[in-house]
């Protein structure tokens, strides 16, 4: 059996079990086996997500008719396009929609409309893509959206919530794209980033049939009391124009594939651990709720299972974060300052959290990692973790310490990779 001694060690295994969890859901590595068979007529490729630009690169260098016969356009966030010969690359802005999302997502919808029925629209759907694909409802400005957006980020909303809304304040999201590329033939590749992998949530489901209502919208505004901007309340009430639901004509030439999925990046992170002798426990690909919430519990927890080491113990999933403080810091940077504080320094257990698309929230970090002394580390510089937890500063205590994840964006995302390593030392 292998069982790492060092800090150091600990950390390099850490660090390798993300890295076998990301690779798993590379695009180029995911993605060809799913590809459809050439059509009749043209394939037009479009999609949006933080790995949308890496998802048409990987299907230019695999399309069985060659790379001649695409076309298209594919939305990403800054900084996560990449280069491509057929399909055009668009970059926007995350998790707050802007202009150049708008832009695309408008331009996404005239190219599959101009489809026939011998034609494909190829879609290419992952995380993030709610936000890159920003073309609001007729009537609903960009900047209300915008606007109900950023309440929601702010008030801890999750992922499922902010997505029903998100599908009643849009031209393109839950189902409207599909509907829109008919009679062609619509095929989705899809990267989930949600708990429980419901196409339906994912992206906001722009190929799938919604099953939710603008009744449901408008609860998801009233839980949060938040006070709707003009043109939104006015078109939540209105509740004209319903997304397409099951058994819509309009999908019926429709299919979906999940291509990678966070359960089976936790599965290829498992079987990192295995190979390095070290027993692995999924706690599951889907949780929920408040990110220090969720460090204290898996602090409790692995407090009272610190002499079953070797183990490292994995979860995925989303948290939120309920914005109380001024300071930086992602759901996975909050998450791991509570897990540390829980832990109060107890001997051989280290950590790791962090987004699988290299950002935490709307930093430069995908996440963090703690030792057993980073707390004792923090108050020998001056660092009150407590208080930069109640601020929101997770950021702010883990660059102070050098401890944060940085990998730049990865061009995929499965949600979040945590990952505690207790030691028999």
């Amino acid at each position: 059996m292998i069982t790492p001694q060092s800090d150091q060690s600990s950390r390099d295994l850490l660090r390798a079990l993300f890295d076998a969890a990301v690779e798993a859901a590379a695009p180029g590595r995911c993605l060809p086996p799913y590809l459809p068979a050439a059509p009749a007529g043209r394939c037009v490729v479009v999609g949006a997500g933080k790995a949308a630009a890496a998802m048409a690169c990987s299907v230019e260098e695999s399309w069985p008719g060659g790379a001649g016969d695409l076309s298209g356009l594919v939305v990403t966030r800054y900084g996560h396009g990449v280069a491509t010969d057929r399909i055009d690359v668009v970059e926007a802005a995350h998790p707050v929609p802007d202009a150049a999302g708008r832009e695309a997502a408008r331009t996404i919808i005239g190219l599959v409309e101009a489809l026939g029925p011998d034609d494909l629209a190829l879609c290419l759907i992952s995380g993030g893509g709610s936000a890159l694909l920003a073309l609001p409802a007729a009537r609903v400005t960009l900047a209300d959206k915008q606007a109900v957006n950023k309440a929601l980020l702010g008030a801890g909303a999750t992922i499922s919530e902010m997505n029903t809304l998100r599908k009643h304040l849009s031209a393109i999201k839950g189902g409207r794209l599909a509907a829109a590329a008919a009679p062609a033939r619509c095929v989705s590749l899809v990267i989930s980033d949600v708990p429980g992998d419901d196409p339906a949530v994912i992206a906001s489901g722009p190929t799938v049939a919604d099953p939710t209502s603008f009744v449901d919208a408008r609860s998801v505004l009233e839980k949060y009391a938040i006070a709707a901007p003009a043109s939104v309340a006015a078109h939540l009430a209105a509740a004209a124009d319903e997304t397409p639901k099951p058994g819509n004509p309009r999908l019926a030439n429709t299919e979906l594939h999940l291509i990678a999925t966070p359960g089976a990046s936790l599965k290829a992170a498992a079987a990192h651990a295995r190979a390095a002798g070290i027993e692995p426990l999924i706690l599951g690909d889907s949780l929920e709720g408040e990110a220090r919430e969720l460090g204290a519990l898996h602090g409790a927890m692995t407090r009272s299972r610190l002499d079953d080491g070797p183990l490292v113990i994995l979860s995925g999933g989303e948290t939120t974060v309920t914005v109380t403080g001024a300071g930086r810091g992602g759901r996975n940077a909050e998450y791991l300052l509570a897990l540390a504080i829980a832990l109060d320094g107890a001997p051989g257990v280290h950590a790791i959290a962090c987004d699988t698309d290299g950002i935490d929230g709307s930093e430069d970090n995908a996440g963090a990692i703690i030792d057993p002394d980073s707390l004792a580390r923090g108050r020998a510089v001056g660092l009150d973790s407590r208080a930069l937890l109640n601020d929101n500063d997770a950021y702010g205590f883990f660059q102070a310490l050098g401890d944060l994840v940085v990998t730049g964006p990865t061009l995929t995302n499965v949600n979040d990779f945590r990952a505690i390593f207790i030691t028999d030392a």
